[in-house]
């Protein structure tokens, strides 16, 4: 039997081999062209499939089609910032850079992605509800995990200091965690306009197969664009503070230069 002594310094070891930045790069070099091709060619399909193919509710007529953006957006804004979480944990515990860029680069994506969700949410309400926006449970936490994302990409940009800014950013996604599942859960534990799960609930989906499948390749296929993307983002991220570090060497290196002409005689 291996001891959790053990066990414990090697999944350690694992998450800092994953995390090491030349790696990093040297992956999604290879990774990023197939991923973003699965991406394009899933989301094309699903959304042809959802908007042109799919039958129309039997209740929500033609509205139902909005679904296929906004329910993927809903669950990559929640399922992003638990990932922002996870990256948070990682920067502050194992204090590893490339996780604090992973962060920065993944907040303003996940902004988006909320922010989608809130709009298609309400244009979807209009004509189901009879109102653009109401301050239900479900909406309202969904409009506070807009703002964790938002705060999020502010704060780690709002100091010089990188990782002052990184570490302050965690701290405040580590707190905005205890919402998610009171986004998840909201329609659970109070009464919303907002209609309770249809896809992950335990039991059989309330959802026709001739939606289900084309949603569920929607889905796929934004998942597929959001992680394309977050790795572009973080590439471009690790990339652009190698080169502020290799021009802060040569400014420094240029400094020390006229202290000594090559001849042993200071100017």
């Amino acid at each position: 039997m291996v001891s959790t002594a053990t066990t414990t310094p090697r999944a350690v070891s694992r998450l800092h081999f994953l995390a090491n930045p030349g790696r990093f790069l040297r992956v999604t070099d290879w990774l990023l062209p197939w991923l973003t091709a699965a991406a394009l060619v899933v989301l094309g399909i699903g959304l042809a499939w959802g908007l042109a193919f799919s039958p129309p509710d039997w209740q929500q007529g033609e509205t139902v089609r909005i679904m296929y953006v906004h329910v993927p957006m809903a669950w990559l804004a929640m399922g992003g910032y638990t990932g922002l979480v996870v990256l948070s944990v990682m920067a502050l515990v194992w204090k590893h850079p490339l996780a604090d860029i992973a962060a920065r680069e993944l907040s303003p994506i996940g902004a988006t992605a909320t922010a989608l969700c809130l709009l298609t949410g309400s244009l979807w309400g209009r004509p189901m509800w009879g109102t653009w926006w109401v301050w239900d449970a479900r909406l309202t936490s969904v409009l506070v995990l807009f703002f964790l994302w938002v705060g999020h990409a502010a704060l780690t940009r709002a100091f010089d200091d990188q990782e002052r800014g990184a570490r302050m950013g965690a701290i405040l996604a580590l707190i905005g965690a205890v919402n998610v599942p009171i986004v998840k859960f909201s329609v659970d534990w109070w009464n919303t306009l907002h209609q309770p799960a249809s896809v992950t609930r335990l039991a059989a989906p309330g959802l026709h197969v001739d939606i289900l499948y084309p949603l569920l390749t929607c889905a796929l296929g934004f998942s597929l664009a959001f992680a394309a993307l977050a790795l572009a983002a973080t590439r471009a991220g690790l990339l652009e503070r190698r080169l502020r570090a290799l021009q802060m060497a040569a400014a420094r290196k240029a400094e020390n230069l006229p202290a000594n002409d090559g001849r042993g005689i200071a100017p």
